[in-house]
This record gives structure tokens, sequence and C-alpha cells, in this order.
């Protein structure tokens, strides 16, 4: 008897539309192997269609909200359906931003200084070296800023401010999408993103967005950005990244596919910016681009991440 796959995609989150074009090719790439596989809207529904589809096995395309936040995989270990990606502790930690870099900072995994602030709140500063937190309105380093919601991905309500003037819209914006808010230091240097299928490094690609910087926008419009593989940095430099890349992935306890975002300084030093538990898998996606240079096409990609839960589930 074969086995049914729901691919859950959708879902309720801000990156609902980016969710469907992922999930519909993961299901394509299911489909051209011979699975017997589904599409799945994950919306209040889920249980019920779970139940009514009799899915075996979920495959999670969900980006962003409870589908990449730990929420469906709470759902999913409660019905005991075995499902692809980190589980619910993972989950949760790399969504929340602040609370994966406190992890990071304890594994002495390098990170850009960062403050914390939450609305109504006083802005509570720490830093990479600093392990303590000071109530003031000033982070302690210098602009430019990095201004990001503590729970979103994608680049979703994040701003790049290089002057005072702008903090304000690039704080509401933030703030739109929760109480939490990072401002992080901007590093400058190139941005590179590390591959790990099944706790091993699948490879690496530097990304040089025409906008300026590797905006939501950006991510998912063809032409907008130029893609380097593998990245331009010396062998030395690439090294430390991939190590430093796949500490991040083990220090979250983080499993199957996983896309680690960093930035590299003029030093070439690599600073974690955070890990994707449920990377993109869009025509325009990191993680298939990193693993055709490793030899993987789309297909053969999905298998993978497929076959991992399978000798998990046995």
């Amino acid at each position: 008897m074969k086995m049914r796959i729901g691919v859950l995609m959708g879902g309720t989150s801000s990156e609902r539309e980016v969710s469907l074009r992922s999930g519909a090719a993961v299901f394509r790439a299911l489909k051209s192997r011979g699975y017997d596989a589904v599409e799945v809207d994950a919306g209040p529904d889920l249980c019920e269609i779970l139940g009514r589809e009799r899915i075996d096995m979920a495959f999670l395309a969900l980006h962003g909200g409870h589908g990449e936040n730990g929420s469906v995989q709470g759902l999913l270990e409660t019905l005991g359906i075995p499902y692809t990606g980190s589980g619910v502790l993972a989950s949760a930690l790399a969504m929340d931003k602040e609370a994966s870099k406190k992890v990071f900072i304890y594994e002495e995994i390098p990170v850009p200084p960062f403050a914390i602030l939450r609305q109504g709140n006083s802005a509570g500063k720490r830093s990479a070296d600093a392990g303590h937190n000071i109530i003031k309105p000033e982070t302690g380093f210098p602009m430019p800023w990095v201004i990001k919601p503590s729970a979103e991905g994608s680049s979703v309500g994040v701003s790049i401010v290089k002057n005072a003037d702008d903090l304000q819209n690039a704080l509401d914006t933030a703030f739109s999408y929760g109480p939490g808010v990072i401002i992080e230091k901007y590093i400058e240097g190139p941005e590179v993103h590390i591959g790990i299928l099944n706790d091993g490094i699948l490879g690496g690609v530097e990304v040089r967005p025409s906008l300026g910087f590797y905006s939501y926008e950006a991510k998912y419009t063809a032409g907008l950005t130029e893609y380097i593989l593998p990245p331009q940095l010396d062998e030395k430099t690439y090294e430390r990244a991939k190590k430093t890349a796949l500490a991040a992935h083990t220090a979250l306890c983080c499993g199957g596919a996983t896309r680690v975002d960093l930035r590299i300084d003029t030093s070439g030093n690599p600073y974690v910016l955070e890990v994707n538990t449920i990377p993109g898998m869009t025509e325009t996606s990191l993680l298939p681009k990193i693993a055709r240079q490793a030899g993987l096409d789309f297909p053969e990609l999905i298998e993978e991440i497929l076959k991992g839960v399978i000798q998990k589930a046995r």
C-alpha cells in the first residue's frame, strides 16, 4: 500500500502566496517520482482535512506563521503523522529571532550586535558580546541598522536604516507584524546562504540584490538578484562560513533541509542572521539552486528530504 503524502502549503501567514508556489512545486516533483501526493491548504480546518484525506506523512511547504513556528508541527505530533523538517522546539526557536540569537550567543556562534525593542516598553540593549540588558533606547552601535520583526521570515517587514529620519517608519513597519522588533548592526560585506540537508552541508550561494538588500521583492521577483554559485569567497572564508552555518543548524536542533543566512564582514568573519527551517521551494528559491550545484535536481532534492523522514519513521 502506498503512503499518502500531504503537501502542506498556503496557510494564514504573510508568506501565504510564496508558500502556495513552493507547495505546488513540491507536489509536482513528488508526482513525477510516482508518489501518492495531495495538495493541502493548511487553514483552520487542517486537522479535518488530514483525517479526510487519510494523510500518512506531511511534506511541509509552509512559510512563516503557524506553519514554521512549531504550531503545525505540534499538531502533526499529536496526530502521529511524520513530517519533513525540524521538530516543534527547533521550529519555534528558529522563527523567534530573539530566542535563536540567545542560543547562538550561548553556543559562541557569531551574530551581529543587536538590540530588542518591545511595544509599550523601553528598548533593551543586548549585543553579541554583552550578556545583559540595559534599559535605554540606544543600541550601543552606530547606523546603519537592520530593523526587522522578531518572528517573521522572507525579509517581511525588514528595513535598512541609514539615518534617524528613517527610523520611525522602519519601526512602525516592523511593529505592524508583532510586538517585538530586532535592531541589528548592518554588517558590510557579502550575503551568503548555506544549504544543509539531513545534517550535511550541501553548499552555498552568494546573493547580490539590485535593490540594495535581499528584500521580499528581491527574493521572489525573477531578475532582481544575481546569484553566485559557489560564493566568491576565498576557500578559508567559505569553509568558516559553512562551519558556522552547520553549528547554527545544530545549536537549534534542526533537521531535514535548512538554509542558514549569513553576512561576511570585510575581514572574512561570518555572522549568522537566521536559520530557515522550511526554505522556499519556488523557481527563484536558494536551496534548490544550491542543491543543483551539488548535483541534485529539484525532484531529487525533494525525494532526499522525504527519505530522511521515512528513515526516521521506520
